[in-house]
């Protein structure tokens, strides 16, 4: 029986009119990827829903990991998250919520950790021949709202499970579109999701 790997994207937001965590997410939904049979959904980008949504499907899918996904147009490395910060802020959501310096959690830690094998996926990534490097922000947007929602979450109700972000660069297809950012095929962005998938498999073993 596979374990059960909760993996989420989002929804296209601010100018960018596609976001490739969503097609990546829709298309590993389903799979088998070493021990873990993947469950996809797509959050909304929306401070007053997005993580509502997140802690909804965990109890829901009950996984045994949750990896989420984020598309940070203007990277050109593939980035595994370190910490996720417990404050709201930045540019509107796709509901015009623009938030100042929210605190996500009264009651939280001022940073919480990823519990996901980082440092092995990223020298995997890079043994694979795809650029790769730990990230230190996960900004204070929506990805890092989600990240801090998940630890929080699996901290809080000692669910002794792997848990956090990555963020992906923009593919051809957005970058065309968009103009002078980097960008990466939409084959490469999914086969070094698939490998961080792998890699959770390596880190129980």
């Amino acid at each position: 029986m596979p374990k059960k790997l909760l993996l989420t994207g989002f929804e296209p937001f601010l100018d960018f009119s596609i976001n490739p965590t969503m097609k990546i997410a829709e298309e590993l939904n389903g799979a088998t990827i070493g021990e873990y049979k993947v469950i996809s959904y797509i959050l909304s980008v929306d401070f007053h829903k997005a993580g509502k949504q997140l802690l909804q499907l965990i109890d829901e899918t009950k996984p045994d990991a949750i990896i989420s996904l984020g598309l940070a147009g203007g990277r050109f490395k593939i980035n595994p998250e370190r910490i996720a910060i417990n404050v709201n802020d930045g540019s509107k959501d796709n509901q015009g919520h623009k938030p100042d310096n929210e605190v996500i959690w009264k009651d939280g830690a001022d940073g919480m950790f990823s519990t996901l094998p980082i440092s092995r996926m990223v020298k995997q990534l890079k043994v694979q021949g795809l650029p790769a490097e730990i990230s230190n922000t996960a900004g204070t947007y929506l990805c890092n709202h989600v990240m801090y929602q998940a630890l929080y979450y699996t901290k809080t109700n000692n669910l002794h499970l792997p848990a956090g972000f990555i963020h992906i660069p923009a593919s051809h297809e957005l970058a065309i579109e968009h103009g002078k950012i980097p960008s990466w095929s939409h084959d490469d962005l999914k086969r070094a999701v698939t490998i961080c998938i792998e890699m959770l498999s390596e880190a129980d073993s």
